[in-house]
């Protein structure tokens, strides 16, 4: 049986301790106040800092990026910590931006963390869509990870990545029994788009979860952003109204406080 602590800094930014390993996904660190550009006329505030700071970091071994060209998801603090991790996993377009020190994975591509004394974990990169149909040239490349290592209980640990549900989420349930989901929701929108979503709303995480049926699914990256359409009342409400089965896979991760859990 293996064990796994969680805990959620703010944002899609978490930390993830398994096997000896230390794990960080998309580093976000500077305090609130700013607004940052996301391209095509879009941008964005962030309203609250991080719940640790980087010195309050143990050792990071590998940091797993979903992507490099928004702030909500790699800031000036978040690319000093990233830069001091042993690995950097990325997409091939994100690898060649941040240099040599990154690992380019495109979907269902592998790479391995080994270290005498721990067992390998496995990272695979899945598919994630930060947009509508049509709109990767615009938004960019981004991707999810799923992590397996040797003595996981209920399955692999998958982390979404900025996405909205559709065919390649999907796939993800068909090539894995995901025991652990870090869902990205927030439903993601802005002025200039009007009602186009960037990430997964509740109801969306709700029918993914259905599909998956994960052991258990954590919400992150619903908090801290001005373009966070739908926080975390809005997700409490369609978790009221969906069935128990569904709703009882997902549980909330206290902001800064390590959360045990069983992989």
């Amino acid at each position: 049986m293996s064990d796994v602590r969680i805990t959620h800094i703010g944002g899609p930014t978490v930390l993830i301790e398994a096997e000896g390993w230390t794990l960080l996904t998309d580093p976000t660190f500077d305090p609130p106040g700013r607004r940052y550009a996301f391209g095509w006329g879009t941008s964005s505030r962030k309203v609250a800092g991080p719940a640790l700071r980087p010195g309050d970091l143990p050792h990071v071994d590998a940091v797993l990026l979903t992507h490099d060209h928004h702030g909500d998801n790699l800031d000036d603090a978040g690319r000093t910590v990233a830069a001091a991790a042993g690995t950097l996993a990325t997409t091939p377009s994100g690898a060649r931006r941040l240099g040599a020190h990154a690992r380019a994975l495109r979907p269902w591509q592998t790479t391995r963390l080994s270290a005498p004394g721990r067992p390998d974990i496995e990272i695979t990169a899945t598919p994630a869509r930060h947009g509508p149909p049509l709109s990767g040239p615009f938004v960019g490349q981004v991707t999810g990870f799923a992590l397996t290592w040797e003595g996981q209980r209920h399955g692999a640990l998958w982390i979404s990545g900025d996405t909205v549900l559709f065919g390649g989420v999907r796939e993800v349930a068909r090539r894995f029994t995901v025991g652990t989901a870090l869902l990205h929701l927030g439903g993601v929108r802005f002025p200039l788009t009007g009602p186009v979503r960037y990430t997964m709303t509740a109801r969306q995480a709700l029918r993914l979860c259905a599909e998956m049926r994960p052991h258990t699914a954590f919400p992150v990256h619903y908090e801290g952003w001005r373009h966070f359409a739908e926080g975390r009342p809005g997700i409490e409400r369609a978790l009221a109204a969906a069935p128990s089965e569904t709703r009882d896979r997902i549980r909330w991760l206290p902001l800064g406080a390590p959360h045990d859990h069983e992989a």
